[in-house]
């Protein structure tokens, strides 16, 4: 672990032991600050006690003295209690020699996850691996974190909770393992992206991937007459064709925040300057200036929304277009299985949002949805036993099988999603033709999805086109700086 990070993980220990003796039952936040002191140190030896490390320690202090038991007993009946819990993985292999946890920041694969480690420790009779599975996995994580608890195995995205965990120095680097060559290289990449310094190195090893764009009703498109759009001024086309036709263009879900994150995701990746993350997080650009055009456009969507669309939520959104009520949601791969829940006979597909007119600048949005990472607190037994359960992972018969479960795309080079429910970004995603989602890069604590929203929101409330842009992207900056802190 480089110094800084050891000192700076230290010193967040140390604010959190402070503050949990100073907690007591049926306390505040503001409770605790008031009886609370933290002598404030300079930046080089965090000044921002009073700002971050003060409300993250008093986050752990908090949350620690609800989820006493973390460790190793809380893991266990946690695990227990999610869906797909590990109860045959702690009934097999009693007798094993090496006993690890895989933690989970999803809660949908834990089926199919448990099923990976029931065949490998088939094959295993001497390692024993207890999955956890946890609803609010990343404040937990981030809590055992804190008191240096961290699994043994971690299944997580490619995204800020990997960063922090890498710049926290606790991962194993699996860069020179023989597995890394079974994965493609432009996840690989993107996963040398998040890295805290860019360094090109895999403190994890990329497996799933997903894909964001626009799911499209395949029937009501051929009732409209209209086609698979390749631009900007195309897709304007269909919408205006699907609408003439007396269907609804796009059933949106902002009942729910998160949902209001793929259309953003989708342009801005295309949009502003390719290397705007880097220097953005640098304060060498701003979002006013940069993400005007990807407003403008968002907001030409929301007039072809059905009426409610603030006020629908993600499952009953999913609900009415399984069932015809709209041509188009703007969304990702991991709604097509709650679709032909409701209606097996939907015929649907997905394409990249043609965000531009250029067409070979329009990508897919994919991401790192799931990748490995081991522990470097392990002892050497457990990390072997680790980096074994990956190199099972990535043989292409169990890889296929994830994606296969899940709808989703596989990192391991060869092994193809073929479903036919997502043949309009397949080749796309294939041949490397992909963005990463961009909020992966941005920091904790930004939370877009609010922002953008209250923009919704706000075209509802009859705000002018141009305030509401430009006050969003105030508010984008300005909650940016807020969270972008070292």
């Amino acid at each position: 672990m480089h110094n800084e990070y050891l000192f700076l993980f230290v010193k967040i220990v140390g604010v959190t032991q402070h503050l949990l003796s100073h907690v007591e039952r049926n306390d505040t936040i503001a409770d605790v600050k008031d009886r609370c002191y933290v002598t404030p140190v300079r930046k080089g030896g965090i000044m921002m006690i009073g700002k971050r490390f003060l409300a993250l320690g008093l986050t752990v202090a908090m949350t620690g003295s609800l989820l006493a038991g973390c460790g190793s007993e809380g893991t266990e009946s946690s695990a227990g209690a999610s869906a797909g819990s590990s109860e045959s993985g702690r009934s097999g292999n009693e007798n094993a020699k090496v006993e690890l946890e895989l933690f989970s920041t999803k809660t949908e694969n834990a089926d199919i996850l448990q099923q990976m480690i029931d065949g490998f420790m088939e094959k295993n009779p001497d390692i024993k691996i207890t999955l956890t599975s946890e609803s609010d996995a990343a404040t937990v994580l981030k809590t055992r974190l804190t008191k240096n608890d961290v699994p043994e195995l971690i299944a997580m995205g490619g995204d800020s909770n990997y960063t922090e965990l890498q710049s926290a120095g606790v991962l194993l680097d699996l860069s020179g393992e023989d597995f890394i060559s079974e994965v493609q290289s432009a996840y690989l990449e993107m996963l040398y992206d998040v890295n805290v310094d860019k360094e090109q190195k895999a403190y994890g090893v990329p497996y799933a991937t997903n894909a964001s764009g626009v799911l499209y009703n395949e029937d009501l498109f051929a009732q409209a007459g209209v086609e698979v759009p390749q631009t900007w001024s195309e897709f304007q086309d269909v919408v205006i064709k699907l609408q003439e036709a007396g269907i609804t263009p796009f059933e949106l879900t902002f009942a729910d925040s998160w949902t209001c994150l793929p259309p953003w995701n989708s342009m801005a990746p295309v949009i502003p300057a390719e290397n705007f993350t880097d220097e953005r997080k640098e304060g060498k650009t701003a979002f006013t200036g940069t993400h005007e055009e990807v407003l403008e456009k968002y907001l030409w969507l929301l007039d072809y929304a059905q009426d409610d669309f603030m006020g629908t939520t993600y499952t009953d959104g999913n609900a009415a277009f399984a069932n015809g009520a709209a041509a188009m949601m703007i969304n990702g791969n991991w709604a097509i299985s709650e679709f032909l829940n409701t209606n097996p006979d939907m015929n649907v597909n997905m394409f990249a949002f043609p965000s531009v007119d250029e067409a070979d600048r329009n990508t897919v949005t994919s991401g790192v949805d799931v990748l490995l990472a081991v522990s470097n607190q392990g002892d050497e037994a457990q990390q072997e036993a680790a980096k074994e359960f990956i190199r099972y992972a990535l043989t292409p018969e169990v890889a296929q099988s994830y994606i296969d479960d899940q709808f989703a795309f596989s990192a391991v080079n060869g092994v193809e999603q073929k479903n036919e429910t997502v043949s309009g970004v397949s080749k796309d995603i294939a041949n490397g033709k992909v963005s990463n989602f961009p909020d992966h890069y941005y920091p904790n604590g930004f939370d877009l999805s609010a922002i953008l929203q209250q923009f919704a929101l706000n075209k509802v409330d009859g705000m002018d086109d141009t305030e509401n842009i430009t006050e969003t992207l105030q508010s984008c900056d300005e909650q940016y700086d807020a969270a972008n802190v070292e």
